[in-house]
């Protein structure tokens, strides 16, 4: 088993308070421009589980599960094409948040950008490339820092929210 290596919230608590403070500005955006709190939660956990992020899943499955997602849902999310469980706007904002976790590989191109358009105006869609962009800075955070997803039944601090 690894273990933590720092805690980027002591170590460095003003860069820490920064990160906590952009995403919150993330999550104001996201109600702003009226994008849905599922929407957010499933982008989370499909960068999380590209990243192999253990402390983010743990987190936002959990999330997810108390914001009322079908177990369903959540346990084939990795192969989200191949099943009708999920909306056009669910698709497009997975799809986006593919190509921006694995920007290095094909970037975001212009059919996947079309998609996204297509269904999501402007304002929803920059708050998306921002929560995508947020995860997986979070996602790098805490794998380089190993953080560790909390025993069920003991207190932690969150990495974000």
């Amino acid at each position: 088993m690894t273990e933590q290596r720092m805690n980027l919230a002591e170590s460095t608590p003003e860069v820490y308070r920064a990160m906590r403070d952009l995403e919150q500005s993330i999550q104001q955006e996201l109600k702003r421009a009226g994008v849905e709190k599922e929407i957010y939660e499933l982008v989370k956990i499909r960068a999380s589980q590209l990243n192999g992020c253990a402390f983010c899943l743990d987190m936002h499955l959990s999330d997810s599960r108390e914001l009322g997602i079908a177990q369903q849902r959540l346990d084939v999310l990795p192969a989200w094409r191949e099943v009708g469980l999920y909306s056009e706007r669910e698709r497009a904002a997975l799809e986006l948040a593919e190509a921006i976790t694995l920007v290095s590989e094909s970037h975001v191109d212009d059919e996947v950008w079309q998609r996204v358009r297509g269904t999501f105006s402007e304002a929803e869609a920059a708050v998306l490339i921002w929560a995508a962009t947020g995860i997986n800075v979070w996602n790098r955070l805490a794998i380089a820092s190993r953080a560790q997803p909390p025993r069920r039944g003991s207190k932690t601090v969150r990495a974000s929210e």
